[in-house]
């Protein structure tokens, strides 16, 4: 590798898959755009939401999820693949891999980013109901388990390297009561992330978490905007603002990148300060 680079490399002709990348104020759709800049071609996955449930920004906006998306990132001079997905489903991954490999040809960095929707699992254990337990497990846990596996094993077969990145949480990391569903859902995906990367090392598949912190996006709209969040994240963030996509998208760009080669089995915080737990 040539030392005389400046800025990121290992990006060129290079496809990316990103889960849970179709709403407008969204993580997901930071991180694709991200890598599209750096050169990747991407397919990107949402669940096929119902326009009329969109929240009203994105309907003021004309916004057409996943496929809003790919038009970002072909404005960016990138192929894109729009794909409806439900992680949950083994099926449905076996089937984004193989339109993957169909509309792009191979794979290189998989951004395991679906997220179950924050809601009625905040109660404490005692409290919880089983199908929130299973549906936030489903989509966080089992989904980054499938995503994992089925792309793990195309990552080892082309014998080319690649990255996995799998979004976590500092949830998974601070353990906080009225959490259990989520943060176990994390604290496992810290877990699979450091075990299968003892695993596909020695094939020079590298994986790794990411650990957010507060980031501003419809995520977090049970939350009203103005004093209530101005006050959480003055109290909460060290560095005094909260997070964007961007500021997650640029760590997923380091860690597939040429000068990230040499990190795996890692869970990082990115998250203004808020947790210094490993």
């Amino acid at each position: 590798m040539a030392h005389d680079q400046h800025g990121l490399s290992g990006f060129d002709g290079r496809v990316a898959v990103v889960t849970g990348a179709g709403r407008m104020r969204s993580i997901g759709r930071d991180i694709a755009l991200t890598l599209a800049r750096l050169g990747c071609d991407v397919v990107v996955t949402g669940t096929g939401r119902d326009p009329a449930d969109y929240p009203d920004d994105e309907k003021e906006a004309g916004w057409r999820d996943i496929d809003s998306v790919a038009d970002e990132i072909r404005e960016l001079g990138r192929r894109a693949v729009p794909l409806v997905s439900d992680v949950r489903e083994p099926t449905a991954v076996e089937t984004l891999l193989q339109r993957t490999l169909d509309e792009l040809g191979r794979v290189d960095f998989v951004i395991n980013n679906a997220g179950a929707a924050r809601g009625g699992d905040r109660v404490p254990v005692i409290d919880l109901a089983l199908e929130q337990w299973h549906q936030v497990i489903g989509v966080n846990l089992h989904g980054s388990f499938y995503m994992s596996q089925v792309f793990g094993r195309q990552l080892v077969e082309q014998g080319d390297g690649g990255a996995i990145i799998n979004i976590s949480s500092i949830a998974g990391k601070m353990l906080a009561a009225n959490t259990a569903a989520y943060a176990a859902s994390k604290a496992g995906i810290q877990a699979l992330t450091a075990c299968m990367a003892g695993e596909v090392g020695v094939k020079g598949v590298r994986v790794n978490a990411i650990c957010p912190g507060i980031v501003d996006t419809y995520r977090m709209d049970d939350i009203p905007r103005g004093k209530v969040w101005d006050d959480l994240v003055a109290s909460s963030i060290p560095l005094g603002r909260a997070g964007t996509g961007f500021d997650v998208g640029w760590m997923v760009a380091f860690l597939c990148s040429e000068q990230g080669s040499w990190i795996t089995g890692q869970s990082y915080n990115v998250d203004g300060g808020t947790v210094v737990q490993h």
